[in-house]
């Protein structure tokens, strides 16, 4: 039997972020993006969500590379976990990899992670792939799309995308794509974030523009938060800044780095003496200042939250500022910008957000950007990408009104391994895949059991009853005490309090009665007949930890 071209996708699909596909071809593999998921408001503190990497470690022998489509915590957040369980060189640009090796310093991973450079047009050779490196615009610089050449055919990924006539670092390589259509497309892997909306996405100058307009006249101080990996919206505020005679403060950690490796790189163009340190700000004038800062997402440990309730070290909002939120809201995190609004306009400064101006711009394709990478690539089969499962269904109907064979496209779940031959595409198998969850300095250890604990604590609230037994008889010496966190206040519930009291020590009486000196018994028959009292008298089902010791 020949070999066959499998595609695994390990994140990214059924979710936004964690964008992770494996392709396999006999003894050969390579991974495209290495992204982190965030928690939802169900995961009580949970950091990060990371993929399974299981799958890798299993064939870790056959592991040729890792590339990188840009620099997005969602393509590259789960580098420095992944490469704790298996080594292989990252290829990545200029920018992606400057952001990669922050995480991997910061991991003290250095040394050990081999980071490689390219530009767009460069390919490279990883056991029996050739990968080609191919400019597209999105929201970060240095962002790419792959062609991936393959025994079997050739597979594009585009990676996240979008068409900008107007950027600055050049337009999408749409001649690339149709000379890669012309010579025949296998597979094409397209992003499916924005497939549900119509037309095409503004480009990034309109942003520029609005935020002219709003510097334009202003006699107050500036406040400008965004997301610190868009430079060309932080491009955008320096030159303007420097327009109107303003001088700029950067703060947030975020910010800083984005700034630090930007300006290393050439990405970034800074006029000499326009950036200044934060705490020299209270000696100019109001309008010559502008901030710009970390939070557009209503991060509680942010720059913006900070300054916004008043725990920021170094500057405080004051009524009369003018604050810009130059961001859309990411999906679940509405209510979080929506409390620093609502603070904000409390301190009396005028807030000015994508709602009202056009502040943000996706960095994502619109249909009819889709449609244009469709028509070029003329793929054989279609996979959609990076979506959640009605972005994928709907991109999969746009391919079909685009001309493809409704067979021919495939919407894969996590795990699915797609078999491509050069004349068929099939579901054979699965791999492993889940939400590895990050608690801190934690990697993996919290799981659906600490989770569902967790929300239970969360939701009803936690009971402890102490009681000291005597070892000779198993009589009660002392106790029980009750102790309660998040169920009732303790001070104004002494009836209830004393009801617990009752409830359990009828329940050791029964115990010692039938002689039960099990103390696992006698636990369960605490729990259980406090549990049923506590429901019957406050519909609240706590949970219940009885702690016997024996004196």
């Amino acid at each position: 039997m020949a070999e066959k071209l499998k595609i695994i996708p390990l994140g990214g699909l059924d979710e936004i972020g964690k964008n992770m596909t494996v392709l396999e071809y006999g003894k050969d593999m390579i991974v495209v993006d290495c992204g982190i998921g965030f928690p939802d408001e169900e995961m009580y503190g949970v950091d990060l969500v990371i993929p399974d990497f299981s799958y890798l470690v299993k064939n870790a022998a056959k592991l040729r590379g890792m590339f990188i489509t840009h620099g997005h915590e969602d393509h590259i957040g789960s580098i420095p976990y992944c490469m704790q369980e298996v080594n292989c060189p990252i290829h990545g640009t200029a920018m992606t990899n400057g952001l990669i090796k922050l995480k991997l310093d910061e991991h003290r991973l250095s040394d050990k992670v081999k980071l490689v450079t390219h530009k767009p047009g460069d390919v490279v050779k990883a056991g029996c792939f050739s990968v080609e490196f191919i400019h597209v615009n999105h929201s970060i610089a240095d962002a790419v799309a792959f062609a991936i050449r393959t025994p079997a055919g050739t597979v594009v990924m585009t990676g996240d995308f979008k068409i900008d006539p107007s950027s600055t670092d050049g337009m999408t390589d749409l001649a690339r794509f149709g000379q890669l259509g012309n010579e025949g497309v296998l597979a094409l892997l397209c992003d499916s974030t924005n497939v549900e909306r119509q037309g095409y996405t503004p480009s990034e100058n309109t942003v520029a523009e609005s935020l002219d307009r709003l510097f334009k006249g202003c006699d107050q101080r500036i406040v400008v938060t965004t997301f610190a990996s868009n430079m060309y919206r932080i491009q955008a505020v320096l030159n303007t800044a420097q327009r109107y005679g303003r001088k700029v403060a950067v703060t947030g950690r975020s910010m800083e780095n984005i700034l630090k490796v930007g300006q290393e790189l050439g990405y970034l163009k800074v006029p000499e003496g326009l950036i200044v340190e934060l705490g020299t700000i209270k000696n100019l004038p109001k309008n010559k200042i502008v901030i710009v800062s970390t939070g557009s997402q209503g991060e509680n440990m942010s720059a913006m939250y900070r300054m916004a309730f008043s725990t920021h070290k170094q500057v405080d909002i004051m009524a009369g500022d003018r604050i810009i939120i130059s961001a859309s809201a990411i999906p679940g995190n509405e209510k979080a910008i929506s409390k620093i609004i609502n603070e904000l306009y409390r301190k009396g400064a005028e807030v000015v957000y994508e709602k009202s101006e056009g502040l943000h711009v996706s960095g994502h394709a619109c249909q009819e950007e889709l449609k244009i990478i469709h028509a070029l690539c003329k793929p054989k089969f279609f996979i959609p990408i990076h979506g959640e499962q009605r972005h994928l269904q709907i991109h999969g109907k746009l391919a079909v009104q685009m001309g493809m064979n409704r067979r021919n496209v495939f919407i894969a779940e996590l795990g699915n391994v797609l078999e491509l031959t050069a004349k068929s595409c099939k579901f054979n198998g699965s791999a492993p895949v889940g939400m590895v969850l990050v608690d801190g300095y934690g990697v993996g250890d919290v799981g659906s059991v600490v989770l569902r604990d967790r929300k239970h604590l969360a939701q009803d609230g936690m009971i402890v009853v102490c009681v000291n037994l005597s070892g000779q008889d198993g009589s009660v010496i002392t106790g029980p005490d009750i102790i309660t966190r998040g169920f009732i206040y303790v001070k104004e519930s002494d009836e209830l309090i004393e009801e617990m009291r009752q409830v359990a020590m009828e329940a050791i009486d029964r115990c010692r009665a039938k002689h039960v000196r099990d103390w696992s018994a006698i636990k369960s028959a605490i729990k259980n007949d406090l549990s049923g009292f506590l429901y019957k008298s406050t519909k609240r089902n706590p949970m219940i930890l009885p702690i016997l010791m024996e004196i």
